[in-house]
């Protein structure tokens, strides 16, 4: 029951990273496009596919919290304890991104658009990245399972800080592929060779972040590298060979295949790391056995994630199958 519990927690991580990721690179491209006039129609579109769907896709993470703070108590007290810096600071990323996000929207000077796009732009770079630090910070083994570890050292370290920039680039890529085939369902010819170039330069920065980041690893948390070499390997060549398989078809293929491969190469990612940690939810010093809670509570979790899914799976769908549609432009 622990292992399935770590499964159903996983598996929000996992969609989490992928639906509020596109969201979050979207707004790193948002902060990119340039002045007013320079990025009017880039920033057009980022809000015509984020604006529908980009505060549902924090279900996820919220699914996450109570997954984790129910099943798993222990680890959810020590990271807390110990990761609340980069937490508190992701936290309230979400809340300004938000905030920018609708309050860009309904403003008309366009000294206040500039604010409020500004912050909606610059949280949807912090937010991944102090997320990614958290990632880095319990895969190298830094949350000690008693909790009340280091405020910075936990986070600020080399493999964290890998996690971090990997985290902002590969949501860049996947929000740029992403884009570009939104462009082309929309017959805008020049929106689709401007994401798609984007989309070729975050793919060869995402290589040189991974290469650099075989040396970190094997230097500051050599178990998670030898783990990536081992059992997690055929998922990271799997994110890769998609990665590389979307931007070859981000031409020809209809829009629906290069999105869904851009999704492979980041959940792999995110699923060869899972992998990688296996058995062990902190670091290399708390199973996953020893940190989960009593079979009852476990079972509960359970059947509450089925119903959940059940409920909450198909309208999710039919909202994604909409915006995808433009029948929420309509309406």
């Amino acid at each position: 029951m622990s292992t399935l519990a770590a499964v159903i927690l996983f598996t929000g991580v996992v969609l989490y990273a992928i639906f509020a990721g596109a969201d979050f690179g979207a707004g790193f491209w948002d902060l990119t496009a340039g002045g007013a006039e320079r990025g009017r129609r880039p920033r057009e579109l980022i809000d015509h596919s984020v604006g529908p769907v980009w505060e549902a896709n924090h279900v996820w993470l919220i699914f996450c919290l109570v997954v984790m703070w129910t099943a798993f108590p222990p680890a959810f007290a020590a990271i807390m304890t110990t990761l609340y810096v980069p937490l508190g600071l992701a936290a309230l990323g979400i809340v300004l991104r938000g905030s920018g996000f609708a309050f860009r929207k309904v403003l008309v000077r366009t000294a206040e658009q500039r604010v409020t796009g500004a912050a909606f732009a610059i949280s949807s770079v912090l937010t991944p990245f102090f997320f990614g630090t958290v990632a880095g910070g319990i895969a190298s083994g830094r949350v000690p399972d008693g909790g009340n570890g280091e405020a910075v050292g936990s986070w600020v370290n080399p493999t964290s800080l890998l996690g971090g920039v990997l985290a902002v680039v590969v949501c860049a890529y996947v929000a740029a592929v992403l884009l570009t085939a939104d462009a082309r369902a929309r017959r805008l010819q020049d929106l689709e060779a401007y994401f798609r170039h984007r989309a070729l330069v975050m793919a060869g920065v995402a290589g040189v972040v991974s290469i650099a980041g075989i040396f970190i690893l094997h230097a500051d948390a050599r178990h998670l590298f030898d783990q990536l070499l081992g059992p997690g390997l055929p998922f990271v060549v799997l994110s890769a060979a998609a990665g590389l398989t979307a931007l070859a078809l981000l031409r020809s293929a209809v829009p629906r295949v290069p999105r869904g491969f851009a999704v492979v190469a980041a959940g792999g990612v995110v699923i060869g790391w899972g992998v990688a940690q296996y058995p062990y939810l902190l670091g290399t010093h708390l199973r996953i056995a020893d940190a989960a809670a009593p079979r009852p509570t476990l079972v509960s979790v359970a059947v509450i994630f089925v119903a959940a899914a059940l409920l909450c799976v198909p309208s999710l769908i039919l909202l994604y199958v909409l915006q995808q549609r433009g029948r929420l432009e309509e309406a």
